[in-house]
């Protein structure tokens, strides 16, 4: 995987959500700064800046904390 995007993070956690039937909140008022909080369900995560690429680690603590997978992300773009 290249390295992705917040936004583009955003976009494919929609996409999954919508897919899958699970409300996602983008709420720009609780980050800080340049810092958003995306909501999967009851899970949340924090993207740091939507603009910015993520790390490979930050990009797998965030799928860790909604509880979905990289596989997940790439299966709601298939269908």
């Amino acid at each position: 995987m290249g390295a992705m995007k917040g936004n583009e993070f955003i976009r494919k956690v929609k996409a999954l959500g919508k897919w899958r039937g699970i409300p996602v909140v983008l709420n720009a008022s609780r980050g800080k700064g340049s810092h958003v909080m995306l909501y999967y369900g009851s899970r949340k995560t924090t993207v740091r800046n939507p603009k910015d690429e993520l790390k490979t680690g930050t990009y797998h603590a965030m799928l860790d904390q909604l509880g979905i997978t990289d596989k997940d992300l790439h299966e709601s773009e298939t269908e």
